[in-house]
């Protein structure tokens, strides 16, 4: 049976999250409550039961048709939190200067903000309120000096407790943004030895997955996830694995924010190779309104990689402002990092996006979207300063 007709009743899916320092029964919980939700919406009927400390298992009947998915998470939380530890109260400062110095001797800043304004502010706030924390801190140490010695010394412990504090508490997230902007461009956009290692270990379950009896296996990537689920899915197809329903979903992908970088030669080699790749399907799903990712950007387009025979990805818009209702959409646009969490949420209804149909539903993907083209407000133009894949 050809990927559009494909009847789904077994599914393995492997999700690959964004940099994020959460443990994987996180986004188990947050896959439960959310399932309720829409199941409530839609008529679904969706169990989920625990497989282990990073998989769950859904039972489900999704559109009239019955459905049993596996659901992994591909973890790599413990090299985020490694990432994020030590350093004291100055690292993200040392972050946000090292990674300052990288997309400006890249030359990736002004290509980078001319693709969407969400990634301009996403990119700029964290920025400003690092500079701002410094700025009270240095205003406190100036106001103790006021008072002589001791003054000075009082100034600089409370200086220090407040940058501290900031950094601990961090309500808005920016520490966090400098440390993942800092993660992405350590390498000069190659990939870190240590996620070179971890991706490895991933593709072989996948291989694993293409063996097994299942009837699609599809691979997820969510924000800085969907660019290593781009190379995982590369990986997996240059060491020959193949499924008669082979897929890939990119949710709020991040994918400029490496391959625009001088070394991010692997990743630009791997999102050439999928776009014409006929063994898989490939879509690209973001929403103008999600502000930390490059929604409707093209990711093989814009980072200068495209051949002439481009087939994928397939890029289409969430659309939250239409797809959510009024009062749900009021209730999240402005949580920045909510709003980037909405793909992996239940959507009140108007679209044709839904997670759990995707993920637990009788429909492969290629079935889902056959037939459906691009969003007509999607970017294609080449913008990348680098554009070499070896």
């Amino acid at each position: 049976m050809d990927r559009v007709g494909h009847i789904v009743r077994r599914r393995a899916v492997f999700f690959v999250p964004g940099f994020d320092p959460a443990p994987p029964r996180a986004l188990r919980e947050r896959y439960r409550r959310e399932a309720a939700k829409q199941a409530r919406l839609s008529g679904h009927v969706i169990q989920i039961s625990a497989d282990g400390s990073h998989a769950w298992r859904v039972d489900a009947v999704i559109e009239g048709q019955e459905c049993e998915t596996r659901i992994e998470v591909l973890a790599w939380s413990d090299l985020v939190r490694a990432e994020m530890r030590g350093g004291g109260v100055w690292r993200s400062f040392v972050n946000l200067t090292r990674a300052a110095m990288t997309y400006i001797r890249a030359g990736a800043i002004a290509p980078l903000f001319s693709l969407r304004k969400g990634p301009v502010i996403a990119i700029s706030y964290p920025v400003l309120v690092l500079l701002t924390e410094l700025l009270v801190a240095a205003l406190l140490v100036g106001a103790g000096a006021q008072f002589g010695p001791i003054g000075a010394l009082v100034g600089g412990v409370a200086g220090y407790a407040a940058l501290s504090l900031a950094a601990r508490k961090d309500p808005i997230f920016a520490h966090y943004l400098i440390d993942a902007y800092a993660y992405a461009a350590r390498e000069d956009g190659a990939y870190p030895p240590a996620l070179e290692a971890r991706l490895a270990a991933f593709q072989a379950k996948l291989a694993a997955a293409c063996l097994a009896d299942y009837d699609e296996v599809l691979l997820i990537g969510h924000s800085s996830g969907a660019y290593l689920a781009v190379s995982l899915m590369a990986d997996l197809r240059r060491a020959g694995g193949a499924h008669s329903a082979l897929s890939l979903l990119t949710l709020g992908h991040v994918v400029p924010m490496v391959s625009f970088l001088p070394r991010a030669t692997r990743l630009r080699g791997d999102l050439a190779a999928l776009s014409t790749d006929q063994a898989l399907t490939w879509v690209d799903i973001s929403a103008p309104a999600d502000g930390c990712c490059f929604a409707l950007c093209d990711p093989v387009a814009v980072s200068g990689v495209a051949p002439d025979n481009q087939s994928w990805p397939l890029v289409i818009s969430a659309a939250f402002s239409q797809t959510l209702t009024p009062a749900t959409w009021a209730a999240l646009r402005w949580r920045l990092f909510e709003t980037h969490f909405q793909y992996l949420n239940a959507f009140d209804g108007g679209g044709d996006y839904d997670y759990f149909a995707l993920t637990a539903g009788g429909q492969s993907l290629a079935a889902r979207y056959s037939g459906r083209t691009p969003s007509p407000s999607r970017i294609t133009r080449a913008v990348s300063p680098h554009r070499g894949v070896t």
